[in-house]
């Protein structure tokens, strides 16, 4: 009996990457082209519940059953079936296998193995460089898995994202599976996160930026180009997930709550935490789900062992938790093991959260930036919070001078700090980042004490997750006392009654200068996007279209190496070689993508250095 259930495709159970290549390449030629086109159909149909699994009609003689495995993904071919005569290598059966989210490798099921041992850690490589063979050469198999992944990217890389369907999503998900079985997590976990970011690209998800693609694609170059070249860097090879670690007794206090609506079909909430030592932890509800998933987490209620733990009221108090375990990220274990005892709310100006507020934002954020972009073990952007005074408005972005250090009802601007600008951690309409910020732009000279992520490529730039009031300071925000001094952008709406009343007139529209966006890497930058949205042609059309003119603005304002890096992209994105009777042949897919690798790797370090300057640099005007 099949309950027929009016949801898109997206809720299909997730597949293993091996699956869905395995379908691919059993599917005969003829029925590629055809393929992308039966993936967009299925958008639009409903998809059934029957007995351990889902199933999709196809048509009236198709009927494609999946049946997940006890961690909820499809694991093994057999679990994927269609009726019609011609399965399994049917064009049904594969159109939906594709349809379906792509599983994270850590739902395969435990089976004997004859791979060679890998290192732990973090599947994005960000835990550790403890690989195995510690600074020896990649072996024979990881050169050769390296360079099944190269090939597979630079094809994604000359293609561009309109011709990135299926069947090249198909040999990146090779690829990776490739480099599992070599022990190369890293490039594994890159090449996953290319195929979740073309589909999400092809798809139009809304919060998916054509900007993070284009980072994933120059990760995955990078690594399996320098593997595949031999380059003993065990940072190249990463390190695979590693278990949650005991932590004895914790005492954790809650900063604020952050709603997460992420491109890949994932929501919910992360109250993140500092411990009594100022460790950095966090504390997540995220499933896969839409947006309305992550708006309806406003007091959304998480098991952490025997205990049920609401989110508003640890992100405005803490816990003193007993057996707690934590992952190499910070995030908090919610074991059988673990038990935890409510402790008292706790405003930022007291203890450990204090902290957060001592280090100049210039210092906190030099810090961040001086990581190596490369290296897999840096962490991920942390917190910092600030001492602020609202100066105007741009749009959707509040603009704030921080504040000088000290205390005092009327607490002035640094007098040569830079202009910061305040925009929204995520502006999707179900949330209230956009319309809190617009009410504290409405107030010039309110003072706020603000706890952000740094915007690592834009000028002078925070996402506030949550505001307070600065302490003994005028004018500042009146919040609520059950607030606990601080309101989270993201789900508590500031209302008039919050602000001090209006000066009188208009918010002063202060505009500072970007030093990124008003820079000529701009062109660079439209470069090098342009060859992940429209591929190598794409490019080429630049080159015979402008010219030097491309060069021309970068040499005059100083950016020579950008010129350099820039040329040499449109001319290896033109060149067509020629056999020995002159007739023209496909073009060097390997030279073209080291181009574009150099381009991106300047393009980034040029932009972090004018970044980096713009929160020392004085105010225009």
């Amino acid at each position: 009996m099949t309950n027929t259930i009016a949801v898109a495709t997206d809720r299909l159970p997730p597949v293993l990457p091996e699956v869905v290549a395995a379908a691919v390449a059993a599917l005969p030629p003829r029925l590629h082209r055809r393929l992308d086109d039966t993936v967009a159909r299925l958008a639009g149909v409903p998809v059934g519940a029957v007995e351990g699994g889902v199933c999709v009609d196809c048509g009236p003689e198709a009927r494609v059953t999946l049946t997940p495995g006890a961690a909820g993904a499809v694991t093994d071919p057999d679990q994927a079936r269609c009726s019609c005569l011609l399965a399994p290598r049917c064009l049904h059966r594969t159109a939906v296998l594709v349809a379906c989210p792509v599983a994270d490798p850590a739902t395969r099921p435990v089976r004997a193995s004859t791979a060679a041992p890998a290192p732990t850690g973090d599947g994005s490589g960000r835990s550790g460089k403890a690989a195995a063979g510690r600074g020896a050469a990649p072996t024979k198999a990881q050169r050769a898995a390296a360079q099944v992944v190269w090939r597979a990217a630079a094809a994604v890389l000359a293609a561009g994202v309109p011709a990135a369907g299926a069947v090249p999503q198909a040999e990146l998900l090779r690829a990776a599976h490739h480099a599992r079985l070599a022990g190369l997590p890293r490039a594994e976990s890159a090449a996953l996160r290319t195929v979740r970011g073309l589909r999400a690209h092809r798809g139009r998800q809304a919060g998916h930026r054509l900007a993070e693609l284009v980072d994933v694609l120059h990760d995955l170059l990078y690594v399996a180009g320098r593997l595949a070249a031999g380059d003993p860097d065990p940072a190249l090879v990463g390190v695979l997930r590693r278990p949650y670690q005991p932590d004895g007794t914790l005492e954790v206090y809650g900063i604020c709550r952050e709603p997460v609506i992420s491109a890949t079909g994932y929501a919910g909430v992360v109250t993140h935490l500092i411990a009594a030592d100022g460790r950095r932890l966090s504390f997540g509800d995220v499933k896969p789900g839409g947006p309305e998933r992550a708006r309806d987490c406003v007091r959304a209620v998480t098991e952490l062992g025997t205990v049920a733990v609401n989110h508003a009221a640890l992100a405005r108090g803490g816990l003193r938790i007993t057996g707690a375990t934590v992952s190499p990220e910070g995030r908090l274990g919610a074991g059988r093991g673990v038990r935890a005892t409510p402790l008292t709310g706790s405003d930022w100006s007291t203890g450990a959260l204090a902290e957060l507020f001592t280090r100049p934002l210039a210092e906190a954020v030099t810090a961040q930036l001086a990581l190596d972009p490369e290296d897999p073990d840096r962490a991920a952007p942390a917190l910092v919070g600030a001492d602020l005074m609202v100066v105007g408005a741009a749009g959707d972005q509040v603009l704030t001078r921080e504040l000088a250090p000290g205390v005092g009802p009327e607490r002035a601007p640094l007098p040569d700090g830079p202009v910061i600008r305040l925009v929204p951690a995520d502006p999707h309409p179900m949330l209230a980042h956009v319309a809190n910020l617009r009410r504290l732009a409405s107030r010039p000279g309110l003072r706020i004490r603000v706890v952000g992520r740094l915007d690592a490529d834009r000028a002078a730039t925070l996402h506030p997750l949550a505001v307070g009031p600065v302490p003994d300071a005028t004018p500042t925000l009146l919040l609520p006392e059950s607030w606990h001094g601080r309101a989270d952008l993201g789900y508590d709406e500031i209302q008039g009654g919050h602000l001090p009343p209006a000066a009188g007139g208009a918010p002063v529209l202060a505009v500072g200068a970007d030093a990124v966006a008003e820079s000529p890497l701009w062109r660079v930058r439209r470069l090098v996007e342009l060859a992940v949205a429209g591929g190598r042609r794409a490019v080429a059309e630049v080159a015979r279209s402008e010219g030097a003119g491309l060069a021309g603005p970068l040499r005059r304002a100083g950016f020579t190496t950008a010129a350099v890096v820039a040329a040499g992209l449109v001319d290896e994105a033109d060149r067509r070689g020629r056999d020995v009777f002159g007739r023209r042949t496909d073009p060097d897919s390997d030279r073209y993508a080291w181009a574009w690798l150099a381009a991106v790797a300047h393009l980034a370090a040029a932009e972090r250095e004018l970044i980096r300057s713009s929160w020392t640099a004085p105010p225009v005007g």
